[in-house]
């Protein structure tokens, strides 16, 4: 079809490090609540096979917890750790690996209520050594890769804010010393798993209660504290914005992932608001309507380069076969995004 021409910038393949994906969509984490007392279970392996044979890129798992006791506020979060579930998640790996797709978990330490202050250093270096075993089980288990969770506000993100952050040691300090325990867990998890294997790391500059936040107010801030994470090994930053088409900086068009690019040269994802609904998409392929603006800026940004990959969240959940629909300009079939949609999860 014709109109396919438009979206051929999103299925074009992509390497990094030891993986190669088939296209540059990938799905977003999303946590679901789905895996009793943090067991993954074989419907999930079968929800994440469907997207991999539909047509996704690369799949980030929901954020699977550590091996910590202030880890996870709910009980029905995938571990990744304990026998049961890294039976389940092996069970995953091979069921997408079986569909032609590529997986990561993402892997996440939810935060202290408090702030990191109330930790002691030993117990900081405990949490490090929990990521890193993490990244070994990942590795072990036949995982792409991993991403790390730095953004909303869970663990690794109350280290880098001055306002959950008090701490004097060397884990505090300014912005750039405040990246320490990040940067002490990328290092752990890069001697775990060795040069080759893919680290994401995923940050934001909003938190969950201020969606204006900024962490780095300008790109000089934003270069300042990105520097020590590339640094430590991140290969890629998944850069979370809620509409990806919002510039991150007064005076350039650039998003959260475009500035991290020009900033780091590292690969980046975009993610934020893309594929809210059918009539949002089919602006993709057919080229009209009042919202062509937004859409036709997500290929050409893509197409310039400014990112490399684009997360899509809420409408994979919705509709499993949402890439290859996309890919093939069959907008018409798309699935809405509806609160029944979402409650199925197919």
């Amino acid at each position: 079809m014709n109109n396919t021409r438009s979206v051929q910038a999103l299925f074009k393949p992509f390497a990094i490090g030891n993986m190669t994906l088939s296209n540059r969509i990938v799905m977003a984490p999303m946590t679901r609540q789905f895996s009793p007392d943090g067991v993954p279970s074989l419907d999930m392996a079968s929800y994440y096979r469907r997207r991999a044979e539909n047509g996704v890129g690369l799949i980030v798992t929901e954020g699977t917890v550590i091996n910590h006791p202030d880890s996870s506020s709910q009980d029905n979060v995938p571990h990744i750790y304990g026998e049961a579930a890294l039976e389940g998640w092996a069970n995953i790996v091979a069921a997408v690996h079986e569909a032609g797709g590529r997986i990561i978990p993402q892997i996440w330490h939810m935060g202290t209520r408090g702030n990191v202050g109330d930790y002691s250093e030993s117990e900081i270096v405990a949490i490090i050594q929990a990521f890193a075993q993490a990244a070994v089980e990942a590795k072990r288990l036949g995982f792409d890769g991993i991403e790390l969770h730095g953004a909303h506000g869970y663990l690794i993100d109350q280290f880098f804010w001055e306002k959950t952050n008090p701490r004097t040691d060397r884990f505090g300090g300014d912005m750039v010393a405040r990246t320490r325990f990040a940067v002490e867990v990328i290092e752990a998890c890069r001697r775990a798993v060795g040069r080759d294997f893919p680290i994401v790391l995923r940050f934001s500059q909003w938190k969950g209660d201020d969606y204006t936040a900024k962490l780095a107010e300008t790109p000089v801030l934003l270069e300042q504290f990105l520097g020590p994470l590339v640094d430590a090994g991140v290969d890629m930053f998944h850069c979370s914005t809620r509409r990806f088409w919002e510039p991150e900086f007064e005076g350039s068009d650039l998003n959260l992932a475009g500035w991290t690019k020009k900033l780091t040269g590292k690969p980046t994802i975009t993610v934020g608001s893309v594929g809210l609904d059918g009539e949002f998409m089919s602006l993709l392929t057919e080229g009209k309507g009042a919202g062509n603006t937004k859409i036709d800026g997500l290929i050409e940004r893509l197409e310039r380069e400014e990112f490399d990959l684009v997360a899509v969240g809420r409408a994979l959940l919705a509709d499993p076969a949402w890439a290859k629909k996309i890919r093939d300009g069959r907008t018409d079939e798309l699935i809405p995004i509806t609160a029944e949609a979402l409650k199925t999860l197919h």
